[in-house]
């Protein structure tokens, strides 16, 4: 048979996929469309010409729960604004439920014929320790929607857009975490737990989509980016991890503590305000003792399980958030995106310590490994009839 004749029976390579040059008009999918970095994504993303839709959680939006309010007045900007108006769907999205993440991504694409980046930031923090959290019904439950919020939600949403994606030979999923996916933090385990898990279902998905042009990136932000800028739940502290007695679950106090900034930026006092320990109580009955007015850092210490969001100032809000919303909108869409991404120097110094600390642990445990090891010495002969035998 010829050279020729051996080609003509060879099946035809399928064409390249098209990708989209960055500059052109996108289509993103917000799953949590309320929250700041969304609303300060949304506004750059329609500015820029691309399209946006958003997901609210029907029953918080209805009832003005939450973070709602915002995006309410966002809603009235974009009403305002001819350029943006055409160019933003809303749509009802709770992640936890299937149904509402099929509807919705069949919704936009109805709207604006496909989905070309997907943005998962759905995300929720959990403050306590692991034995906080085990003290009732209620916290013990709190474990359990954490993973639904944090991990499930997202799952679901990825799963409803895939098969566009696919069918499409194109789409970018990109999922917001935190630094804390490779850095446990004490007094936020849970959150910790539910960060890795979903930074490993999508390192794994990765792999699984890159044959059908499906890009996947992680954004790891600073701790503070995400808790912050999100609802948080504190679970009522036990004496025995007060920082008097224990000063490692230290993340119930540093929240106190920037809650208290932020209120004070919020609501300036004529009067110079005395910092205060871990240890002050809020009141006493002791005449002679200093009687301290409750805070807003105090409510993380409540004795019951309080939920809130962090009462951010405009200035402060677009100063916390500037630099991961600009890595979001310098990603998406992009023909060759990074696979992770870790959001300021801070953040790439405490990964670039663990994994460094991680190195070192192997390097030991390959010593340790070797020292166990049969004490025979090696023969190249005797492991290749083993391989063989194998085979």
């Amino acid at each position: 048979m010829t050279q020729q004749g051996t080609q003509s029976s060879r099946p035809p390579r399928p064409r390249s996929p098209h990708f989209p040059p960055h500059n052109a008009p996108r289509v993103w999918f917000l799953t949590i469309g309320s929250s700041p970095i969304a609303i300060a994504l949304a506004r750059q993303v329609l500015d820029h010409g691309d399209y946006v839709v958003s997901g609210v959680v029907p029953q918080d939006f209805e009832k003005r729960e939450g973070q709602c309010e915002d995006f309410r007045a966002f809603l009235e900007e974009v009403k305002h604004t001819e350029r943006w108006r055409e160019r933003l769907r809303v749509v009802g999205l709770d992640g936890r439920v299937i149904g509402q993440c099929q509807a919705a991504i069949a919704e936009a694409v109805e709207a604006f014929g496909r989905v070309d980046v997907l943005l998962g930031n759905t995300s929720e923090a959990v403050i306590g320790a692991v034995e906080e959290l085990s003290q009732s019904i209620q916290t013990i439950t709190l474990v359990q929607d954490t993973f639904e919020t944090n991990f499930f939600s997202n799952v679901n949403i990825i799963k409803a857009v895939l098969p566009t994606m696919r069918e499409r030979k194109n789409g970018h999923i990109i999922m917001l975490t935190g630094v804390t996916g490779h850095l446990g933090t004490p007094g936020l385990a849970m959150y910790c737990s539910s960060q890795w898990a979903i930074e490993g279902y999508c390192d794994s998905l990765a792999y699984e989509i890159a044959p059908f042009n499906i890009k996947m990136s992680i954004v790891q932000a600073n701790m503070e980016v995400n808790v912050l800028t999100n609802k948080m739940t504190s679970v009522p502290p036990m004496r025995e991890y007060l920082q008097a007695e224990n000063p490692a679950p230290i993340a119930r106090d540093i929240f106190s503590s920037l809650l208290d900034k932020l209120d004070r930026v919020n609501n300036p006092s004529p009067y110079p305000q005395e910092e205060k320990s871990p240890t002050d109580s809020i009141s006493t009955t002791s005449p002679d003792a200093t009687v301290h007015e409750p805070t807003m850092g105090d409510l993380l210490s409540s004795d019951t399980v309080t939920s809130l969001y962090a009462p951010l100032p405009s200035v402060v809000k677009s100063s916390l958030i500037a630099e991961t919303v600009h890595a979001l909108t310098a990603i998406g869409g992009h023909d060759n995106p990074p696979a992770r991404h870790i959001v300021g120097l801070e953040g790439v110094t405490a990964v670039k310590e663990k994994l460094k600390t991680t190195s070192e642990e192997l390097e030991d445990f390959i010593e340790v490994s070797n020292a166990v090891d049969i004490g025979r010495p090696y023969d190249p002969s005797v492991m290749a009839s083993i391989d063989a035998e194998a085979l």
